[in-house]
């Protein structure tokens, strides 16, 4: 049997044998990588990622370099807060300003109140001083029918309950 009378031979031979090879390459250089996990050699560029502050400001110090590995949350650099430190401190001030300003307000609304309690004493005394002076006018003029008393009392009696 010649290999001339039967190629199809020789084409099966060479699957197996490049088969085996194959296999047997696997098996050699076979990794402990599970399964799903390609292995090989090469070069990773990683993408490159814009990142930004919530509020714009200065650079003070940069804590990481070019191609440095990070991890989330890992701090990269620290901003300048001077400005934010001023704002900070005016923003103190002002809610110190304001609070001082409610406290005056309160004191003056208490001094309004005791001018208003003061000033109703006052309604009330001379309330009180208007209704003795009409009792002594009343009396007066009985007295004065009888001539128990004079018209001097009786015309100062007048005079006190109209003024």
């Amino acid at each position: 049997m010649t290999w001339s009378k039967r190629p199809w031979l020789f084409a099966v031979l060479a699957v197996i044998v490049i088969g085996a090879a194959y296999y047997g390459w696997q098996k050699l250089t076979g990794s402990d990588l599970p399964v799903g996990i390609a292995s090989g050699n090469g070069r990773i560029e990683a993408v490159e990622i814009d990142i930004s502050t919530k509020t714009p400001g200065r650079i003070r110090e940069i804590l990481v370099d070019e191609g440095d590995l990070v991890t989330a949350g890992q701090v990269l650099a620290r901003m300048d807060t001077d400005q934010l430190e001023a704002q900070r401190r005016q923003a103190e001030a002002q809610l110190r300003r304001a609070e001082i300003s409610i406290d005056t307000a309160r004191s003056l609304v208490t001094q309004r109140e005791a001018e208003r309690t003061a000033a109703e004493a006052v309604v009330a005394q001379r309330e009180a001083e208007l209704d003795s002076a009409d009792r002594k006018l009343a009396r007066s003029e009985q007295l004065i029918k009888t001539n128990a008393t004079s018209q001097q009392t009786l015309d100062d009696d007048r005079a006190a309950a109209q003024g």
